[in-house]
């Protein structure tokens, strides 16, 4: 007797391929973009303009190398949306060449290297990231301080030949939390660590983000396990240390609303090719990255870890799916100790 076997997702109507997944999570990341441009000017909109040609450029180049059908593997919007993150989490201020080399690394390496879509261990973006961030450490730390953006031809300049850039740059606020840890005076002194609620600045920008992870939750893009594990670990881990020492430590509320913590929760962590598939595994896996986060900003060298955290939990996560599988269906779970 022959069996038809059929791999999944069984259901083949438009608002289940995979473009109009990634085309959702684009659109969720509008909210963001339109603040980061409105708080440190043009300069993320010119990386977007840079980023995505070269991401379909660099896709389609390998594509054709391998002898794949290029227009069908590009036509999935998975070159796209790794290279609108990668443009959303480098400053606005990069020289063109930057983002290419992060596009190339992302794209050639991270991806097509290990087989393209759905074969990659490691999430793209933030590979390209980590790349640009160990290999240009001063291009990568650029921020401009927020409300202080340049024009749109001043921006345009940078963008080419990083004209005057020292001039307008700034720490963010995780850089000048990192820096002045354990000095109240110096703290108390630092502008940019005094805003509404967090970080100046950097708090509209991940409530802009927060909007965009609650649309993709209502249209069901991703599920909450994620997002909720990393922030809930990420806030949890801070707040006896903050209650113990708030000069050495930040509030939960600064870490939650300072740097990449919203867009990393519902962006970059939710990946689904490289994160826990798992109900429970998301949960951990998601909680780890949060931990993870607060650990190597508090103590390690780097002010944001969000690239760092979640590439280490990509590794992570085939084993957290091992030991959180369900039980399969019509079998009762083993009693430790049991007989095999």
């Amino acid at each position: 007797m022959s069996l038809i076997t059929v791999t999944s997702p069984h259901t083949t109507g438009q608002r289940n391929h995979t473009g109009a997944f990634m085309r959702q999570v684009i659109y969720a990341t509008i909210p963001g973009v339109a603040v980061l441009t409105w708080l440190f000017g043009w300069g993320t909109l010119f990386n977007l303009i840079i980023a995505v040609p070269a991401a379909l450029i660099a896709e389609a180049a390998v594509l054709k190398a391998r002898g794949r059908d290029v227009r069908f593997a590009l036509s999935d919007w998975s070159a796209v949306l790794t290279a609108v993150l990668l443009a959303i989490a480098i400053p606005p201020t990069s020289p063109w060449w930057l983002i290419v080399i992060g596009i190339v690394a992302a794209i050639v390496v991270a991806k097509q290297l290990y087989g393209g879509l759905g074969m990659n261990p490691f999430n793209p973006a933030m590979v390209g990231y980590v790349v640009l961030l160990i290999s240009f450490p001063l291009e990568m730390t650029r921020w401009i301080a927020p409300h202080e953006a340049p024009s749109w031809f001043d921006s345009f300049r940078m963008v080419l030949a990083s004209a005057n850039v020292d001039a307008i740059t700034g720490a963010t606020p995780l850089d000048s939390l990192r820096t002045w840890a354990g000095n109240a005076e110096q703290l108390a002194s630092q502008p940019i660590l005094h805003g509404s609620f967090a970080g100046a600045g950097w708090e509209w920008v991940n409530l802009a983000f927060l909007l965009g992870g609650i649309y993709l939750l209502a249209r069901k893009i991703i599920s909450w396990h994620i997002p909720v594990g990393m922030l809930a670990g990420m806030a949890l881990i801070a707040l006896p240390f903050w209650l113990a020492d708030d000069v050495r430590y930040a509030s939960p509320l600064f870490h939650l609303f300072s740097g990449a913590a919203m867009f990393g929760a519902f962006f970059i962590a939710t990946d689904p090719v490289s994160a826990a598939t798992s109900r429970y595994g998301r949960l951990i896996y998601g909680a780890l990255i949060g931990v993870l986060v607060w650990v190597i900003r508090s103590n390690g060298g780097y002010p944001d870890a969000v690239a760092f955290a979640v590439l280490l939990m990509n590794m992570a996560a085939p084993t957290i799916d091992y030991y959180t599988q369900p039980r399969s269906y019509g079998h009762r779970k083993a009693k430790r100790g049991a007989s095999r």
